[in-house]
């Protein structure tokens, strides 16, 4: 979560009205909005000091890519030196002397419009020969911030508020991530009693995030803890669901894996459901979810459902071996048995699907019941088409 600022314009307009409205600055008789003159070029000298400091705003942000100015008279800058994108700025070659020092930003002028002018200063800085003299802007400060109006004033607090609230939000997340993180790390070493600790403390410290509970849910389902997994997936979906932007990544996930929980339980029609939803979420891993869905139905020994879900596997990865042995099995379901020959007769497709199969998978555990099959049917395999 980011920090919230106050607009350009209006934190101009803050720091014009803290010089000129509430404090009513003049330098040497220099109207805090005269810009600036050319700079004279300081002489060498071995004697020269130098000047570093850090400017920032109300908002304790760095006033960046701006001048700071050295003057004897309010009237013309003796030195001129830049401010970095952090804020910071160095100088050298500074004849000794005691200066006014300015730093410049955008502020508006009398008639609103953005100009450059005067938004900080300090009086009576001494350099002495060869000093690298520290002169910082800290315009966050009570002193500062009190003498600005009133409207002023409150939109710094609000604003402040607002920060101090993202601030401990972000603390959180950064807290969670770091819980994740370690519960993926216990899962991998199979220390699943310690994941589902450190993704239950996610849950508490973020329940409005669809990312604890599937994490959550992953380990519930590492651990064999079906019903658990089950419904911490479902909580997840839910809040990814609501989301004006849902990670489509995440909600496929989760979908995927509460169909192996619900595989897991028994309940293969709400496992086929959340394989189909999980396709539809990210179309780019579609493969590997039908996939999914054709073994759960092939496991079951549903022959033409687990067909047709290897046919959209397939479809979605033409690469993927599985789903063609699948395809291949529950198109044999099918076979007669020439009483002739007493051979197999594969319906169309059949053959196919094996020696597609095969030719991804050749060492595959199940390879030899696809050339047993084959071999049944009269059919030798077809070497030419074996993946090298």
């Amino acid at each position: 979560m980011k920090k919230t600022r106050l607009a350009a314009a209006s934190m101009s307009a803050l720091v014009s009205a803290a010089l000129c409205a509430a404090m009513c600055i003049t330098i040497g008789g220099m109207a805090a909005a005269t810009p600036a003159r050319a700079q004279t070029t300081p002489t060498a000298s071995a004697t020269n000091a130098k000047i570093h400091g850090h400017a920032q705003d109300p908002l304790s942000q760095p006033v960046t890519n701006t001048k700071v100015e050295l003057t004897t008279n309010g009237k013309t800058p003796l030195y001129t030196f830049t401010t970095d994108g952090e804020g910071n700025y160095t100088g050298s070659g500074i004849k000794p002397s005691t200066y006014t020092v300015l730093l410049y930003g955008n502020i508006q002028d009398k008639n609103g419009k953005p100009t450059q002018g005067i938004i900080d200063y300090q009086r009576d800085v001494r350099f002495a020969a060869s000093a690298d003299v520290q002169v910082d802007f800290d315009m966050s400060t009570k002193a500062f911030i009190s003498k600005l109006p009133p409207e002023e004033q409150k939109k710094i607090a609000k604003v402040r508020k607002e920060n101090a609230a993202a601030e401990q939000q972000n603390s959180k997340i950064k807290n969670v991530n770091k819980l994740i993180q370690e519960a993926r790390a216990d899962r991998k070493a199979k220390n699943f009693d310690q994941a589902i600790a450190l993704d239950t403390q996610a849950t508490q410290a973020k329940p409005d995030v669809g990312l604890t509970w599937y994490e959550l849910g992953s380990s519930d389902l590492d651990a064999k803890k079906y019903d658990d997994a089950i419904a911490n997936f479902k909580k997840a979906l839910m809040i990814l669901s609501a989301a004006t932007k849902p990670d489509l990544g995440i909600v496929a996930a989760a979908n995927n894996n509460l169909g192996e929980a619900l595989a897991q339980s028994g309940k293969v029609n709400d496992a086929i459901g959340a394989y189909e939803a999980a396709a539809k979420a990210d179309p780019t891993q579609a493969g590997m979810y039908y996939a999914n869905e054709a073994i759960v139905l092939f496991k079951t020994g549903q022959g033409d459902p687990a067909g047709a879900a290897a046919d959209k596997a397939i479809a979605a990865d033409p690469n993927n071996a599985i789903p063609y042995y699948i395809k291949g099995w529950s198109l044999v379901q099918h076979a007669t048995v020439d009483p002739k020959t007493n051979k197999i007769v594969l319906p169309p497709g059949c053959a196919e699907a094996y020696q597609k199969f095969l030719s991804l998978a050749p060492n595959n555990s199940l390879a030899a019941d696809a050339r047993s099959i084959l071999a049944q049917s009269g059919q030798k395999e077809q070497k030419s088409f074996r993946k090298r």
